[in-house]
């Protein structure tokens, strides 16, 4: 019954990881306008992975697609590459996990199968939260980046007019999705070992005996009545036991034999 309940959870915890990856990837607000200078502006403008959008004062909302790929950073390119290889592993892992819940039976399908599809979607959400959680870093250390260089600017007087952008609500997305889904994989991971039968825990040991094989013969045998008396051989001087000749007659001792 915990086992069920582990998988379960963990089931519910990945997709809602895996759910927010692709909300978060989806979102346009990965950097938005800093406005701690001028709070007070007719635009504010604000970046996603595939697009750039403006907002005016007046609420009408412009988005721009990035119509390049080439053009853009490799940091970004490779942010994009993580969040992609992040859903796509963590909605194989849904897919597997599906059919590795214990409480759905398919076919003839043994425990031990159900245990290896369950460590194996749990491997598949771990690597996909790492994925997203390393895909948000990676471009918080780009804004991070950029925002003091900007700010070293602004105060040296190089350039007065410039746009400084900082967080936006799809990392913190993607920071809780990620997490979500690699608890999720972690937990999927320790209900596999309640699918493992106990039979195949512990190795079976075969032991010999070390003495020899006996093996006994069955054979007729007769059967007494219980009361024929005991025959007794009398060996001494002058008497000799009775020999049968060849032609079948018993011999008798003669008078000279005890001389």
């Amino acid at each position: 019954m915990s086992t069920t309940i582990c998988q379960v959870m963990a089931f519910i915890v990945s997709s809602l990881g895996v759910a927010g990856c692709i909300v978060a990837t989806a979102m346009d607000m990965w950097s938005t306008q800093d406005l701690y200078d001028n709070p007070v502006t007719a635009v504010f403008q604000y970046q996603g992975l595939w697009r750039s959008c403006v907002r005016q004062s007046s609420g009408f909302t412009e988005c721009r697609p990035y119509f390049t790929i080439l053009g853009l950073p490799a940091m970004f390119q490779a942010v994009r590459a993580l969040m992609i290889v992040g859903i796509v592993l963590g909605i194989l892992g849904l897919l597997v996990c599906i059919f590795a819940l214990k409480c759905i039976r398919i076919g003839n399908m043994e425990d031990s199968a159900k245990a290896n599809m369950t460590l194996t979607s749990g491997i598949m959400f771990i690597i996909a939260g790492l994925c997203a959680i390393t895909g948000v870093s990676v471009f918080a250390n780009m804004l991070v980046t950029n925002f003091w260089m900007s700010t070293a600017n602004m105060y040296q007087g190089m350039q007065n007019v410039q746009n400084r952008y900082t967080f936006g609500s799809a990392l913190f997305v993607g920071w809780v999705a990620g997490g979500l889904a690699l608890v999720g994989g972690i937990m999927m991971c320790l209900a596999c070992r309640g699918l493992i039968p106990e039979e195949s825990r512990y190795k079976a040991v075969s032991y010999n005996a070390s003495g020899r094989n006996i093996s006994y013969r069955t054979g007729p045998y007769k059967v007494g009545s219980g009361y024929e008396p005991e025959t007794k051989t009398r060996k001494g001087a002058g008497y000799e036991e009775a020999a049968r000749s060849e032609d079948g007659r018993r011999s008798y001792p003669s008078k000279y034999d005890y001389v």
